[in-house]
């Protein structure tokens, strides 16, 4: 059986325990192998209803099952999107699952999504030890990285990107010019880009992206920081903070933006409930907002694992390891009593779910939503 191949996990709470093994299962249901149609060399994880490959599920996806043994490995979905490298730099977001041509859409005409390929390539190099890869993919990451800064970056040093690229679904995001999360991604991936070159004792690509990062570092905490509210905010086109929280203002703890004293400030929003501190860790919009709804309203009130996952990632970089630990386990619980509502009952995973009870997130906004065993997400 799959589960005698991956990892055995000791847990006080059983039911954690055959949570873990189903995963295993359904993954094993769901892996695939590529066709000569869609030129993916090697197999991968699927989900139900899948038509793309999708880098942003495919960074997620890479995360957890480098913990698999190598019994499904993780670098094929990766190298796919390596293998896509236009002559400019450019890797695209999606690729069809049919043919394996780029697909673009008329709000994210580039193709751009979240940048987080050397945060993944590092994780993979921590976990497995594998010098040899990161010297192969750091070329593929630079021209990458030259592209995204030709093709997005402005003047004022920020980066602009249609919200569309961020994955936020349905979060209200009106006017948005400078997407938060997006710079505060790109500095996340420059971070990581500059610990690859000490890893590849690269003194040169170290320096170089550790400028960069600092240099975005310096933009978002002058730019973003609200000092009346203590948070971090999108700008609009003239650089005008627009004050609308949202979950994805978190990926500045993951690229070690704020300093103690702001971290601690946006922490404290975590633990309020009337922020974002909800019984189901943590929405993507919080309880004050008009958009956040105990129903879930998609992405707005709704708690997605990925989202949870880089808040808890963030927390362990400013040492809140029991606070961090804490929500895990709590959001553990709400998986699952939506997977097993009743003891005659076998329920699913979901793409997203409900802040304060048991079950998943509705909307009407986005068609297909939530997207049942969605792995990518459900597994982190």
């Amino acid at each position: 059986m799959i589960k005698d191949m991956v990892p055995f996990v000791h847990f006080y709470d059983q039911d954690f325990v055959d949570m873990y093994d189903r995963s295993w299962v359904w993954i094993d249901e769901l892996w695939k192998q590529g066709t000569e149609a869609n030129g993916f060399n090697g197999s991968y994880l699927s989900h139900p209803g899948q038509t793309t490959f999708n880098q942003y599920l495919s960074c997620f996806t890479s995360l957890f099952l480098v913990y698999s043994n190598q019994n499904n490995s993780p670098f094929p979905l990766l190298d796919y999107f390596y293998q896509k490298q236009e002559a400019n730099g450019a890797i695209r977001g999606e690729y069809s699952i049919e043919d394996g041509k780029p697909v673009f859409t008329a709000a994210n005409p580039e193709g751009i999504f979240p940048p987080l390929f050397a945060y993944v390539e590092h994780g993979f190099y921590h976990k497995i030890g594998n010098k040899k890869r990161l010297k192969d993919i750091v070329p593929i990451l630079e021209k990458y990285f030259s592209w995204i800064q030709a093709t997005f970056q402005k003047p004022n040093g920020l980066f602009s990107v249609p919200v569309e690229a961020c994955q936020t679904g349905n979060t209200p995001r009106d006017h948005v010019y400078y997407p938060l999360d997006f710079n505060a991604q790109l500095a996340v991936n420059a971070l990581y880009m500059s610990a690859i070159g000490d890893i590849l004792n690269d003194k040169e690509l170290s320096f170089r992206y550790k400028r960069i990062y600092f240099s975005l570092k310096t933009r978002i905490n002058s730019m973003m920081w609200d000092p009346e509210t203590n948070f971090y905010y999108d700008l609009d086109i003239k650089e005008n903070r627009l004050n609308h929280k949202f979950i994805g203002a978190y990926w500045t703890m993951l690229a070690e933006i704020p300093n103690d004293e702001r971290a601690a400030y946006m922490i404290e929003y975590l633990h309020d409930p009337k922020e974002f501190g909800t019984d189901n860790p943590f929405p993507g919009v919080p309880v004050s907002s008009p958009a956040f709804s105990e129903e879930g309203n998609g992405h707005c009130g709704g708690v997605l694992s990925v989202n949870t996952f880089m808040v808890i990632k963030g927390l362990e970089k400013f040492q809140q390891f029991i606070f961090a630990r804490e929500c895990a386990i709590r959001h553990m619980y709400f998986l699952l009593d939506t997977l097993h509502p009743d003891s005659e009952t076998i329920g699913d995973v979901w793409e997203a779910y409900l802040p304060n009870k048991e079950g998943y997130s509705k909307t009407t906004e986005i068609a297909g939503f939530p997207r049942r065993r969605l792995m990518p997400f459900a597994s982190l």
